[in-house]
């Protein structure tokens, strides 16, 4: 979420344990799977491409996820077997982008993207507000909806593929999704480190005695700088695929749900801020278009 408050506590200067886990897991899977795998696609030592693809890939995974059972336990289990999830997802969508036909290519790209954000919100949290972090911080359960809206981009791309296979080809349209992901993960991100222990990825209900009001660095030029860059990257993976449908579908579907959750949370604020942030208001737009957040009359 985008939190406008912030706990005056010690600036934290290491990766928490967690943190430092989650890399290490994420890393050395993804490291593992594109070093054993490539070599044998590159060098033609397997008859088959897609099957040295698919396979050795899952093979690899799958040993890892054996040592990290036996080596780890209770909650530093549950974060290195999502982490390496997410590691084992960038390699294999780096191999699609490097050896699968070209249609399939940008499907590798909106992998890469769709895994990248992931982990690094994660990561992030970690980072910037280790107190508040949990196995939910990788947001993969963020909620049925979002499930649906990957499900639903994935078969609509399939469909597309079959039908329409020449459609996929238009490579410089289908950059400009690159362009939005990479921009929206730069913004969010930045929201993060800028709030630091005040942002976490639930909406606040109490104020406590040393929170304050954020307005500087990004929050000077929009007041929720961490929504602008989810909303951007979700439609731009949309772009990515190529998929008309579910560009329109994301683009309507997340503006509304930012709209509402900007609504609800600027509520909050007046109340922890009052004419604080109603002066804030006045002064920095909210950042994604048409929505002007919670008024004052």
């Amino acid at each position: 979420m985008t939190n406008s408050g912030q706990r005056t506590v010690p600036m934290e200067t290491k990766l928490c344990h967690e943190g430092r886990l989650s890399l290490y897991c994420y890393l050395i899977t993804g490291l593992v799977v594109l070093l054993a795998t490539v070599p044998q696609i590159y060098y033609g030592t397997v008859p088959d491409i897609w099957g040295a693809a698919m396979w050795g890939p899952v093979l690899y995974y799958a040993l890892i996820n054996m040592v990290i059972r036996y080596l780890l336990r209770d909650n530093d289990y549950q974060i290195a077997i999502r982490s390496s999830f997410l590691g084992f997802i960038e390699a294999a969508s780096i191999l699609v982008i490097l050896f699968a036909p070209d249609v399939f290519k940008q499907f590798g790209v909106y992998a890469f993207f769709m895994a990248f954000f992931h982990y690094s919100e994660f990561l992030a949290i970690a980072w910037c507000n280790p107190n508040s972090l949990s196995t939910d911080s990788f947001i993969l359960n963020h909620s049925i909806h979002y499930a649906l809206a990957a499900i639903t981009s994935w078969i609509e791309f399939g469909l597309e593929v079959w039908l329409l296979p020449e459609f996929k080809s238009y490579y410089y349209i289908w950059l400009v999704g690159v362009v939005l992901c990479t921009i929206g993960e730069i913004i969010r991100k930045i929201a993060m480190i800028t709030a630091r222990n005040s942002f976490t990825h639930l909406v606040q209900c109490e104020k406590a005695d040393n929170h304050k009001l954020i307005t500087h660095g990004i929050y000077a030029y929009m007041r929720h700088p961490s929504y602008v860059g989810w909303f951007w990257w979700s439609v731009g993976t949309q772009i990515i695929l190529l998929n008309p449908v579910c560009i329109l579908i994301y683009a309507i579907v997340s503006w509304k749900f930012f709209h509402d959750r900007i609504f609800m949370e600027e509520i909050t604020l007046l109340n922890f801020f009052r004419s604080d942030y109603y002066k804030y208001q006045q002064q920095v737009p909210t950042g994604l278009p048409f929505i002007k957040g919670y008024l004052v009359d």
